[in-house]
């Protein structure tokens, strides 16, 4: 941009106004008159590096979706711009694991403080095979529900929890591992909207 304001000045003398010696350059007047807008950019990547800390599986499509769910409208070019810049890719290892830091969990003192979900896995007589999803306070060691059906899928155990709120409440905080069903944006979505935290183990 400062180039082509810098050609547009030096024929202004010879072409007597801006428009014309945008005419015979073939730039288009927009493009010289514009003038960047440098926004601070510090706190969108302090922010970045909390939800990719918070969240290490978490991609640039994921991260720039929790940003929307708390009313981050930055365009998406520059996040992914800054997501780049703070090095946040996932690395894995040779075995597929993220390459982070084991960081201790703090245990349960009270009942509906904090949950662990889990998906258990068996096979009927007939060699039909079904999931178990399995909800348990770590507290108490109560599980408030267990959910059996061949197939359970995000929006599904969102439903469950749902369901579970009505006559259990709600803990402070989720344990979930990484499967495609506690990484859904549905999921996401109701944990946000009931105050509610999801903790992913980490490998």
């Amino acid at each position: 941009m400062e180039q082509r304001r810098t050609i547009v000045g030096g024929i202004l003398p010879t072409a007597r106004s801006e428009r014309r010696a945008c005419r015979w350059l073939g730039f288009h007047r927009s493009a010289v008159r514009y003038v960047p807008n440098h926004r601070d950019e510090v706190a969108l990547r302090s922010k970045l590096r909390d939800l990719a800390e918070a969240n290490p599986r978490w991609g640039a499509p994921m991260l720039l979706w929790k940003l929307r769910q708390e009313g981050i409208m930055d365009n998406h070019k520059r996040v992914r711009r800054l997501y780049r810049l703070e090095g946040l890719a996932v690395r894995r290892r040779r075995r597929k694991r993220v390459a982070v830091a084991r960081v201790a969990v703090p245990g349960a003192t009270q009942p509906n403080e904090h949950w662990a979900m889990d998906f258990v896995r068996d096979t009927r007589a007939d060699g039909r095979a079904f999931r178990a999803l399995t909800v348990i306070d770590a507290c108490t060691r109560e599980c408030p529900v267990i959910e059996v059906d061949v197939s359970v899928g995000g929006a599904r155990v969102v439903a469950v929890l749902e369901r579970v709120r009505l006559y259990a409440g709600l803990p402070q905080r989720i344990t979930v591992d990484n499967g495609p069903e506690f990484r859904s944006k549905a999921l996401d979505a109701w944990a946000h909207q009931h105050g509610v935290q999801l903790q992913f183990s980490r490998p």
